[in-house]
């Protein structure tokens, strides 16, 4: 099953989604039309609020309330990157200008704020406590993985622990959420939506890794953004984390220098030279591994789930996480 045939399983459901979403987005201040929709239909690929669809009919879900429920999920995450486009000073995504380099931070943030505001208002017609438990408690660790982000910056003593804490909070919180809000509206147990969950932390994680590779290897164009990204913005990822462990592992003092150098600056002045050393520690290949590790994860949590084509769906999803370009 390959990404267009997942897609066509819940196409009338996606479609429901964007209604609800161009119905939802609407405000009396004409800027917050204006950002919103622009950042909303700037060519994203929908994942997370696929997952909550995908998930909610694998688990036994017949209504309709999973479709409110992919459209909050898909504002927070606009939400957030607006606010991660502010925050990382960026000027470009998915091939386009950001909103801060069109409209400027404040607006950018203000917008980012409504979203979320807005998001909750959606909760409240959901009308499910325990919706409002899991979304409360993920959107706060989201604002908190960006806080520890932060923290990391520049600081060449990331290890790889702490980056994988950022990635929960930053990105696998949020597909973990999507993923057992579906599990929560089939009425599962306990055991049936800690497994859900799982598979979507575990998706979360091994797909930020992929993006954490791709900003060391992908085309630009193909990419959306600019490749070096990371590196520019001082930002430890494993491919660097991992390096600079190897360099200093094998007593390469010039190299594990150079890394904390360009950890510390940033900048693109590295860039050429990183690489190098990225390539000679094999860093590309051990986050590949990773991440592998991760869908295989991913997909063993989803064995008490009844076998079906969504549960199928799913479990593609997963591999075809880790063998994207994009």
């Amino acid at each position: 099953m390959d990404y267009k045939a997942i897609q066509a399983l819940v196409k009338n459901d996606m479609e429901a989604v964007d209604h609800l979403i161009q119905q939802r987005l609407q405000s009396d201040v004409v800027l917050v039309n204006q950002l919103s929709t622009y950042i909303i239909n700037s060519g994203g690929k929908r994942l997370r609020p696929m997952l909550a669809l995908l998930m909610a009919r694998a688990c036994g879900y017949k209504g309709e309330r999973h479709v409110d429920i992919a459209a909050i999920v898909e504002f927070i995450h606009t939400a957030t990157l607006l606010h991660d486009d502010v925050v990382d000073e960026s000027d470009m995504r998915r091939g386009k200008d950001t909103a801060n380099n069109v409209w400027g931070n404040q607006a950018a943030v203000l917008v980012g704020d409504f979203l979320y505001s807005r998001s909750f208002e959606m909760m409240i017609d959901v009308n499910e406590m325990r919706v409002m438990e899991i979304m409360a408690s993920t959107t706060n660790i989201i604002a908190e993985g960006e806080v520890l982000q932060l923290l990391n910056v520049h600081n060449a003593d990331t290890d790889e622990a702490r980056y994988l804490d950022v990635i929960y909070s930053k990105t696998a919180k949020l597909f973990e959420a999507a993923c057992q809000l579906g599990a929560v509206l089939s009425g599962l147990s306990t055991e049936e939506e800690n497994a859900v969950a799982a598979y979507g932390t575990h998706l979360g994680t091994a797909f930020q890794l992929v993006d954490d590779i791709l900003d060391y290897s992908a085309d630009s164009e193909e990419m959306g953004k600019n490749v070096g990204d990371d590196l520019a913005e001082g930002k430890p990822t494993l491919p660097l984390i991992y390096s600079l462990r190897k360099s200093e592992e094998n007593n390469e003092t010039k190299d594990a220098a150079l890394i904390r150098q360009a950890i510390e600056e940033g900048g693109l002045e590295y860039i050429d030279a990183v690489m190098q050393i990225i390539k000679k520690t094999k860093a590309l290949e051990y986050a590949q591994a990773v991440a592998v590790k991760e869908t295989e994860l991913a997909n063993e949590a989803l064995s008490l789930l009844p076998e079906g084509e969504y549960k199928v769906a799913l479990v593609e999803l997963a591999k075809l996480s880790v063998s994207r370009t994009t």
